[in-house]
């Protein structure tokens, strides 16, 4: 389809109906347009349920757009709890005027980063607004996964001597949003990390004892390890010599004055597990492409009870707080 959305599509008539078979449905595989999807699910297990909004500024930047982040985002949430995912659904709030080929792409990379998840895309909506009531397009994905019996991972399962490990780089997502926001002229190109963790997940959990999961999202990986400190409570303590930061995330960090630690991640996870399975948990995670940069970070300590530290590369020890409100809008 080309032209621009109008308030006609989200009448409920015609223009409705061929926005919805002319691009949703047609890279969604289906045919069909229920008011609910039935799904079939194992017996055994729990439920996990999860939803999130995404309103990211600018809708497309290296590595992905809007919709790729908004089935990411949504998989690895479920991943976080151990969940296979299984279902997603997608509601649209469209801006008058917005392209319908910039829509069409966006869905387009939403059917196909839920194909290399493994998840459907069962179920969704649109509503359309006027123009200046949303910036462009704003997506809402929820999703269902099933935790086999056994499995129970949260952020308050972190115990003294467990270890601590990051599957990448931190905050190239947040770079790359910045990269393209402000059209920064930064030498080699920044491509954000957003990418479904749920297949790589699942190659550990079968294998090791895994405590806790957390993807390092707004706030970063600090605001992660701060609440994963709270929950458990215990102490953590990183160290500043095992986290790599990329020339190009640390040139964005020293123009804007950010801390690295605090910039957000899509396709990073946190995993904090006995210290005694962590060599093994990084050969499984070294050996697919989106934890070939895994590494262990920190540890697990009975000291300073919910609090972060980092021992530093000069020799000395850092604090590292919860971030008070947001550091970067709009960077999911």
């Amino acid at each position: 389809m080309t032209g621009k959305i109008t308030i006609a599509h989200g009448g409920g008539g015609t223009a409705s109906s061929d926005l919805i078979h002319k691009i949703f449905l047609k890279h969604f595989e289906t045919k069909e347009t229920p008011d609910a999807a039935v799904l079939n699910f194992p017996r055994d297990g729990q439920l996990a349920f999860t939803t999130d909004s995404f309103v990211v500024s600018p809708l497309f930047f290296n590595g992905g757009n809007i919709g790729k982040l908004s089935v990411c985002g949504t998989v690895n949430d479920l991943a976080c709890a151990g969940a296979t995912p299984l279902y997603l659904s997608c509601g649209f709030i469209i801006e008058e005027g917005f392209g319908l080929d910039d829509l069409d792409k966006i869905v387009k990379s939403m059917a196909e980063t839920a194909k290399h998840a493994g998840v459907r895309i069962v179920c969704g909506d649109t509503k359309v607004v006027q123009k200046g009531a949303c910036d462009g397009v704003y997506i809402n994905t929820s999703g269902v996964g099933y935790v086999p019996d056994g499995l129970r991972i949260s952020p308050a399962n972190a115990k003294p001597g467990d270890a601590v490990i990051l599957t990448g780089y931190p905050g190239e997502h947040a770079a790359a949003i910045i990269t393209a926001r402000h059209e920064l002229g930064i030498s080699g190109e920044l491509f954000s990390d957003c990418a479904p963790l749920n297949k790589m997940i699942e190659k550990i959990t079968g294998e090791v004892e895994v405590h806790v999961l957390r993807d390092p999202t707004r706030g970063g990986v600090a605001a992660s390890l701060n609440e994963i400190a709270t929950d458990s409570e215990v102490g953590i303590e990183i160290d500043e010599t095992s986290i790599i930061i990329p020339p190009g995330v640390q040139a964005v960090c020293n123009l804007f004055g950010y801390d690295p630690l605090y910039m957000a991640n899509e396709g990073k996870m946190i995993i904090i597990l006995p210290e005694t399975q962590a060599s093994k948990a990084l050969g499984l995670l070294n050996s697919v492409a989106e934890g070939k940069n895994a590494a262990i970070i920190g540890k697990i300590v009975e000291s300073h009870s919910k609090k972060v530290v980092m021992n530093t590369t000069s020799g000395g020890r850092r604090l590292i707080d919860m971030p008070y409100g947001e550091q970067l809008p709009r960077i999911c």
